[in-house]
Formats: structure tokens, C-alpha cells, sequence
């Protein structure tokens, strides 16, 4: 059976000479994968936000932003190290690995566990002491897991990680979905997150035979954090940046205002995350392997901006345009502040999709540094200006203050480097994203436009059909921008059709 299922995975997703066909098809894995998990977690927010109060996600938020401070700040980049080696074994590396894992694990479970009361009196809201202490579980259990699923990136094994996330996914699901319909508590929250990582941890194993002990050799573990400490300081920095809003918004306001700008960024940046990860899971394994090659570097990232935009740009202008279509239609009237708040995030998320391209090119040139110096300026702009836009605009003033400080001064910055990392011209970025934004301009044009006339008197068929309109409007206006100009995509769209063929 086992030898019958290999087979079946090698027809799936042969591995060739040519690392592009490679890459597509790992790509194309990582895809199904993504868009499974994120239709599990906005099948779950939906039901679940209906039956759990703004409240109950912003206790749950406290706990998630809490977890997520520790363990960025605390990021070893031994993962990302170990898939930027150059050499395809690494086994003599895992069991050191593990057992660094497994401490950071255990540490930043016993500071959560111990300082729960603190942190709850930190955010005023003393229902988050027990919540936190619950969570404390996760980081031990994910430092425990098998090492060995650095594989799953760095052989560009995605099948395996496809079955290692969406069996996670599914238990979260599964396990909230369940809770709160027998106990509409902040605990249906908290137990699914855990259910997910417990899922997560058995998969592991059972998708790689690699078994850790524990060891440690100081002087690969030197070797690995040199690399790892640019991806460390990074971490911090990503931290606060991109969960410095959630704290401030969570100590400043109140937790419902927590809930509502936290549940719109997860519904408003879903496609962008995705498309994200997607991008960093696939590329950085694949650019590691041409580092050395400009030519075929500056063809790959280009490849991968013109299908990244493609897919990224109508999705996040998609949701500019019916965001009050969609809450109207799945939810209940309490969650209304959320729409100003969804669209101004699901911008700053067309710009995240974009420069979420230019990360893994860099850390596969080893330059990790270039996102750390930026991250740097992106969290002292912010840090400068998020009091005097939250405290008078509310989470409308912090969403705003995130996509403007995207919108300049770092995409240019960001382009500016990109072009030179691979060798181009800032101009022929800008040119291949002019096109897919001209398309989903005319697209939310169009949708905004049958939104305003249309009264159908049910608010579910209403948004289905505004989807519909959608899709159809952007697809006629790429058709034409396709075969009009020199957009690439349609040569892209073919040559991914015959590697997956």
C-alpha cells in the first residue's frame, strides 16, 4: 500500500531535471493547499463569528499576539537556514535542531504559563489570565515536533506539507466549529488552535521517518545562526510591524475594537496570505538553487510577479468592492464597524502580496539583511505615527497609517532594491503590475457600480452575484489587456498548463 501510494505521488508530481516544471508543480500543491486552509478559517470565522461575541475574538487575539511576541522574538532561523544550505542532506543537522526547538518550546510556554496574570492586567481584561495559560501548550508542542519537515521545503516535498497543514487545518476547524456550538465561548477558540497543533505535531511523524534524539553540536548550531540571525532580527521586526498595530490597538481601545480590526484583517487579507506564503514556500527553495545564476534569477522573479499579481491584485480589489455586500450577507449587524476597516486593509494587502516576491529573492542571495534594514524603517514610521491615527480615527486611523506607510515610502524602496538584486529596471516592475491593476481597477469599477444598483432583497444572493460579476468583469478586462499589449501571463498560463500536464 505504502510503495502503491508513492506511486501515485511521483506520477503527481514528478521530479525532473528542470527545476522550473519542479517549481510550478510544487507551486501548484502549495496553491490547493493555501486555498483549503484559508476556505477552512473563513468557512470557521463566518460560523463561528455568529455565534461568539467581538469580545470573545479579542480575548482570543490578546493570546495569539502575546504567543506570537515570544515566539518572534525569539526566532532562532535555524529552518530558514537549513532550506538555504546548499546541500540536499541535512539529517546530521536535525537532532541539534530539535533539541533548540524543543527549549525555545518550553520556554516560551513556561514565560506565557507564569506571566498570564500580567499580561491580562497589561490589556485590562482579566478573562485573558486563564485563556493565555491554556495557549502556553502550543509552543511546546510545535518545538517537539519531528525536525525533519524542513524537507517538505527544502526538497520541495509539498504534497507532504499539503496533507501536515490541511490535517491541522481540518482539526481546528473540526474541533471550534464543535465547541461552539455546545459552548459559544472564547474556549471553542483557544481548544481548535490547540487541536491544530496537536494534529500538526502526530502528521509530522508520520510523514517523515527521520526520528530526533536529543544532541547538540555547538558548532553546527554556530554555523546555522549566523546565517539564522538576520531571520531573527527580522522576526522581531516583522513582529512589530505587522502585530504592533494589534497591541497597540488592544491596549489603547478595548478588546471588541481588537476583534473587529483583527477578524477584518484576517477576512480582508486572506487572498494576500495565501498568495504570500505560497510564494515564500515555493521560491526562496527554488531561488536557493539558481542563487549563483542572474540570468535565471531575474526570470524566475519576474515569472513570479506576473502570476503573483494576476491572482493577488483582483482578490484584494475584489474585496474593496464588496465588503459591505459580505457583511451584510454573513454577518450580524454588531460586526458592521469592520467594513471601512476590511477594505483599507484589503489595499495594504494588494501591496503585501507584492512585496512578499521580493523576500525570498533576497534571502536566497543571502542578503536577508536588506529585510531587516527595511523592516527597521517600516516599524520607527509606524511606531512615530500610530498614537495620534489611532486615538483620533480609531482602527479606521491604524488601518489607514499601515497601507499608507506600504504605499510610500517602502514599495519604492522595495522596487528600487528588487531591480537591482536581479539585475533590471524599476520601470519593467512597474510595468508588469500595471496591467494587472488596470484590470482589477475596471473590475471593482464595474462590481461597485452593480452594487449600488442592485436591491434583490437577499443579501446572500446579492453577494454571490456581485463574485460572479466580478470574475467575468476582471476576466474580460485581462483578456483584452493580454492580447492587446505585451503581458506575458498568457505565455505563463501555457508553459504552467504543460509542466502540470
Amino acid at each position: 500500500m505504502k510503495e502503491r501510494l508513492k506511486t501515485v505521488l511521483k506520477r503527481l508530481l514528478p521530479y525532473g531535471e528542470d527545476l522550473m516544471e519542479q517549481t510550478v508543480k510544487s507551486g501548484v500543491w502549495v496553491g490547493v493547499m493555501n486555498v483549503t486552509e484559508r476556505g477552512l478559517e473563513l468557512s470557521l470565522l463566518v460560523i463561528v463569528a455568529s455565534l461568539l461575541s467581538p469580545r470573545a475574538f479579542g480575548i482570543m487575539g490578546i493570546a495569539l499576539l502575546t504567543l506570537a511576541s515570544l515566539k518572534n522574538f525569539s526566532e532562532l532561523g535555524i529552518q530558514a537556514a537549513l532550506i538555504q544550505a546548499e546541500e540536499d542532506d541535512v539529517d546530521h543537522e536535525l537532532n541539534t535542531a530539535w533539541t533548540m526547538e524543543t527549549a525555545r518550546g518550553i520556554v516560551i510556554g513556561s514565560v506565557l504559563f507564569l506571566g498570564a496574570p500580567f499580561i491580562a492586567s497589561l490589556f485590562t481584561e482579566p478573562a485573558a489570565e486563564n485563556v493565555v495559560r491554556v495557549i502556553a501548550f502550543s509552543p511546546v508542542i510545535v518545538g517537539l515536533r519531528n525536525p525533519a519537515v524542513v524537507y517538505f521545503h527544502k526538497s520541495l516535498d509539498f504534497h507532504k506539507e499539503f496533507v501536515y497543514r490541511v490535517s491541522g487545518a481540518s482539526a481546528y476547524f473540526l474541533v471550534t466549529v464543535g465547541w461552539a456550538l455546545f459552548d459559544p465561548s472564547v474556549y471553542a477558540l483557544i481548544f481548535g488552535y490547540l487541536a491544530g497543533d496537536l494534529t500538526r505535531f502526530v502528521v509530522s511523524y508520520l510523514a517523515h521517518d527521520f526520528r530526533p534524539w536529543p544532541e547538540f553540536d555547538l558548532n553546527l548550531a554556530k554555523q546555522r545562526l549566523g546565517f539564522g540571525k538576520w531571520i531573527t532580527a527580522n522576526s522581531i521586526l516583522y513582529f512589530l510591524y505587522s502585530k504592533g498595530d494589534d497591541a497597540f490597538v488592544g491596549w489603547a481601545l478595548m478588546a471588541s475594537a481588537l476583534g473587529f480590526y483583527q477578524l477584518a484583517y484576517r477576512l480582508s487579507n486572506a487572498p494576500a496570505t495565501e498568495i504570500t506564503h505560497t510564494i515564500s514556500s515555493v521560491t526562496f527553495s527554488a531561488y536557493s538553487k539558481v542563487q549563483s545564476n542572474v540570468e535565471k534569477l531575474r526570470a524566475g522573479y519576474l515569472q513570479t510577479l506576473r502570476m503573483t499579481t494576476l491572482l493577488s491584485f483582483p482578490a484584494a480589489i475584489g474585496i474593496v468592492a464588496v465588503a459591505p455586500a459580505f457583511i451584510r450577507a454573513f454577518f450580524t449587524p454588531a460586526w458592521q464597524p469592520m467594513v471601512q476597516v476590511m477594505q483599507l486593509l484589503a489595499l495594504y494587502g494588494l501591496m503585501r502580496s507584492m512585496g512578499a516576491t521580493m523576500g525570498p529573492v533576497w534571502k536566497a542571495i543571502g542578503r536577508p539583511d536588506y529585510i531587516t534594514k527595511l523592516s527597521a524603517l517600516r516599524v520607527v514610521l509606524l511606531a512615530i505615527l500610530i498614537y495620534p491615527a489611532t486615538m483620533r480615527y480609531g482602527i479606521e486611523g491604524t488601518a489607514g497609517l499601515i497601507l499608507g506607510v506600504y504605499i510610500f515610502p517602502m514599495m519604492p524602496i522595495d522596487i528600487y532594491l528588487i531591480a537591482r538584486s536581479v539585475q533590471t529596471s524599476p520601470l519593467r516592475i512597474l510595468r508588469e503590475v500595471s496591467y494587472p491593476l488596470l484590470a482589477s481597477v475596471g473590475m471593482g469599477a464595474v462590481v461597485m457600480y452593480v452594487d449600488w444598483n442592485l436591491d434583490l432583497g437577499a443579501p446572500v444572493a446579492e453577494f454571490l452575484l456581485l463574485v460572479v460579476v466580478g470574475a467575468v468583469a476582471y476576466a474580460a478586462f485581462a483578456t483584452v489587456l493580454m492580447f492587446s499589449f505585451d503581458w506575458k501571463v498568457k505565455q505563463n498560463l501555457e508553459s504552467m498548463v504543460e509542466a502540470i500536464a
